[in-house]
């Protein structure tokens, strides 16, 4: 089989397929009968790499395998095509997924130590719906504390192969959505000190489950925007400023 024939079928494979493919995945399209020969595939990537220099689109490899992307220069032009809104996501949620990027693994608490604030359990959520970030593992503190860490979609979606290929800290400092004033070299007993919180605020909760919320008003434990709103004890005196009741004592007859 020419070389020739092995690039179209290498192009035309990888413009077709709705995801990055990689080696083995495009090495498996020749049969046992008509096998690409050695290191054929690898130079018809090359090459196709070189005809695209001149292109409007680039053959990048990323953390799934090789894919065609429209290239950078021409992207704005590209993108009047989508019509759909695109996501913007807030600091809060840029700040946790570089924290969770750059630190993994990393467990709520300790990113809750470094922001200084609580981090919203949708916000955590939203990422692992968007396919960018995950479970991997648990913290061994008592209470055992998830660890997370990013995934391919995470690469994939950002254009790298892997994790080296993350830009330096400083470089986050050009991105005004970011600009994370955040204290990544943090020691590590503090980390640990921020897991060994995180796991006795959940014993805390869950043996306040078992208390009763008949006594209290006022606290909602599912609305985590609010972390400073506290349960507050009614009192009958409470009850009655409430309900406007200023009226007199009754005297007893004498």
């Amino acid at each position: 089989m020419e070389q020739d024939f092995i690039q179209r079928i290498v192009e035309a494979a990888i413009m077709a397929a709705p995801q990055p493919l990689t080696l083995a995945q495009l090495n498996a399209l020749f049969s046992e009968d008509q096998p690409a020969p050695a290191d054929s595939i690898e130079q018809a990537i090359e090459a196709l790499r070189r005809d695209c220099e001149s292109r409007g689109v680039e053959l990048v490899e990323v953390a799934s395998g090789f894919r065609f992307q429209v290239k950078a220069d021409v992207h704005a032009w590209v993108a009047r095509l989508w019509t759909e809104r695109q996501t913007k996501y807030t600091r809060a949620t840029l700040e946790t997924l570089a924290l969770i990027a750059y630190r993994q693994p990393i467990t709520r608490g300790e990113i809750e130590q470094i922001r200084g604030v609580a981090v919203n359990a949708n916000m955590v959520k939203a990422l692992e719906e968007r396919e960018w970030i995950r479970v991997v593992g648990h913290r061994d503190v008592p209470g055992r504390p998830e660890l997370f860490g990013t995934t391919k979609g995470f690469l994939d979606y950002f254009g790298l192969k892997s994790l080296d290929q993350l830009p330096p800290l400083a470089e986050l400092k050009d991105i005004p959505e970011l600009e994370p004033q955040l204290p990544f070299d943090l020691d590590p007993a503090v980390v640990a000190n921020a897991a060994m919180a995180e796991a006795e605020a959940e014993a805390d909760q869950a043996s306040n489950e078992h208390t009763d919320e008949g006594d209290f008003v006022g606290s909602d434990d599912s609305d985590e925007s609010h972390p400073n709103q506290r349960a507050v004890e009614t009192t009958p005196a409470d009850v009655h400023e409430e309900a406007g009741d200023t009226a007199e004592p009754e005297l007893k007859d004498e």
